[in-house]
């Protein structure tokens, strides 16, 4: 003990002790921190690209898988389908896709790398409503002219079995085809470019 009663050894060792958890905390509150500046597991997923199997799709059937939250809507299209579509372009709205959300390497008027695997976003250009699938010709309700396609229940936009909006609907585009490229010949990897794949 020194001449005026303090311990030193005491003192250093309080010091240290008092520094180490200093230390300790601040690392504590800057992990967080700096965590959140990066997207979360949640987030990353969300815009991950999704690979669909589409081998067990009848001709003539649709499938929905999920990419970012939302719907894909994916049609394996009979010959039959894809001759209806040439018979009602004086009907549709934008039938080349010269205004829609697709990628430049689709085909424009059938809106598919493969012609009979369609992939559209399920979500209607008016108000985001999900279309409902209708392949059957000329029913009741729809009239005699229709061939098959996609109806809006929220405002009755109605889309061909491309996803082409018909002329005077509420719907003022095309259905939005996702960039989507192919892994093999049943498997499609929607979110992820055919240019880059």
């Amino acid at each position: 003990m020194s001449n005026d009663g303090v311990n030193a050894g005491r003192r250093r060792f309080l010091v240290a002790a008092t520094s180490v958890v200093g230390a300790a905390g601040a690392v504590g509150a800057a992990v967080p921190f700096v965590g959140s500046w990066f997207p979360s597991a949640k987030a990353k997923a969300a815009g991950a690209p999704v690979k669909v199997n589409v081998g067990k799709v009848e001709p003539g059937q649709q499938m929905i898988a999920e990419w970012r939250g939302q719907p894909v809507f994916i049609v394996r299209r009979t010959d039959e389908i894809l001759a209806n579509l040439k018979k009602i372009e004086g009907d549709l709205s934008d039938p080349e896709s010269k205004a829609s959300d697709q990628p430049a390497y689709v085909d424009p008027e059938n809106r598919a790398i493969k012609a009979q695997i369609l992939v559209l976003v399920g979500l209607c250009t008016h108000l985001g409503c999900s279309p409902t699938f209708r392949p059957e010709v000329a029913p009741v309700d729809l009239g005699p002219k229709w061939v098959g396609g996609y109806f809006c229940p929220c405002h009755g936009s109605h889309y061909d079995l491309a996803g082409r909006v018909y002329k005077s609907q509420p719907a003022p585009l095309n259905l939005p085809v996702p960039p989507h490229s192919y892994e093999s010949d049943d498997v499609i990897v929607i979110g992820v470019d055919q240019e880059k794949a």
